[in-house]
Parts: structure tokens; sequence; C-alpha cells
């Protein structure tokens, strides 16, 4: 089963996402590393990122891997370089990108098909493009101000203020959501879950009981 967890910066994806991986003990995947890595290719490579064709062609060059907790390029761990503040500005626009996202979409259904068809996968378009048969859709939400400050608390902000990190919220957000390929959007079918709300228990809990539900089960995982 694939479990599709969509949602914006700040939300606590990956924190979900793998604590449910974890509690059903399948393996999760953290599709915007691959779009971080994907942009890191670019800009190691010096090209200009509003060159499409050479933009693609690198991208599609490229050997990205997420694997065993770590992000490889070209068989170089970059687990720390994809989240630098480089990538970070730059990964809006390379992951609008039409051809990019062919690549990586591809990239992670296979990555999924080899391990089984059973993963929780984590990103904007999982519930929508990705895979939009998933049995559990799920779309994590939360107050901005609420997103803003937990971001501004994570290693990559290196200390920026809220406001500034906000910003940059904000900034993304409205690169993701009106991009023409593959908004930012709940998928029809997705269950919306308000993570400002509940602590990240609760969250996983409720995922957990929609999985159960899926499966017929009387009781959560």
């Amino acid at each position: 089963m694939v479990i599709a967890i969509d949602g914006p910066s700040g939300v606590g994806k990956s924190t979900v996402t793998r604590a449910v991986a974890d509690r059903l003990g399948c393996a999760s995947l953290d599709t915007g590393a691959t779009y971080r890595a994907a942009t890191l290719a670019v800009l190691r490579a010096g090209i200009d990122p509003a060159d499409e064709p050479a933009v693609v062609s690198v991208v599609a060059a490229a050997d990205i891997d997420v694997s065993d907790g770590a992000v490889r390029l070209d068989g170089e761990v970059v687990s720390d370089a994809i989240r630098e503040g480089e990538v970070t500005s730059a990964v809006s626009g390379i992951a609008a990108i039409p051809g990019v996202r062919r690549l990586l979409v591809a990239l992670q259904r296979h990555w999924v098909e080899s391990r089984g068809g059973e993963a929780v996968v984590e990103g904007r378009d999982i519930g929508t493009v990705v895979f939009p048969g998933a049995p559990v859709k799920v779309f994590l939400t939360a107050p901005a101000e609420v997103r803003a400050v937990r971001r501004a608390g994570d290693d990559e902000s290196s200390g920026r203020s809220v406001d500034d990190v906000g910003a940059d919220l904000e900034r993304r957000d409205h690169a993701d959501a009106t991009r023409a390929a593959s908004p930012l959007q709940p998928a029809d079918d997705a269950v919306v879950i308000d993570t400002g709300r509940l602590t990240v228990d609760a969250v996983v809990d409720e995922i957990l009981r929609l999985v159960a539900e899926r499966n017929g089960q009387q009781r959560p995982v």
C-alpha cells in the first residue's frame, strides 16, 4: 500500500512520514529530496536555471538515489548539501520545469516499486500526480505563523528570523501552488489534517486510523 502525504513546507511532513513508516514497518520517501538533489546537480553544472532544455539534460544524466537514510548524487552523499540556502532558493524554479518533474516522478515510482509497492511517500503532488491511486491520501496543513516558527527552528534556516522565514514560505507556497506542472493542491479524496493544533503523535494516530479503516481493521495499526 502507498500512503501519500502532501502539504507545503513547515507542516511536519517529514516527521510524520517517518513516524508512520516506522509504525507500519515500511519504507518512507521524501520526494522533495529528489528535487533538491536535481537542483544541486544543476547548480554544480553551472547551468542557467532558466535554460529548461539544459536543466532537463543535466537532471536526466544525474544519478539520484535516496536510500539508507541518505541522499546521494552521482554516488556522493549530499544530504546536508541539498539543505543549503542556494539550493533552497532555487529548488522551486527547477521543480516547476515539466521535464524535470517527469524524470523525477518516474524515479519516485520506480523507488516505490523496487520496495514492493509498500511505502509512505511525502511531497507536494503525491496524491494528485505521482500516486493518484494511493488508497490513503493525506494533505497536511498548518497556520502560516506556526509553519514559520517551525521552519525558523530548523538547522537549514541558520538563525534567520521568523519573519524572514515566513516570507520565504509565502514565496515558495505561491510558486508551488501556481506552477503549471503539478501545482500544490490536495487531491479530491485526500483527508486534510491541521497539524497546527495536534501533536505529532495525534497526527500519526489519525493517519494509522485511516490505514486501518482502508484495510478493514477494527483498530489502528
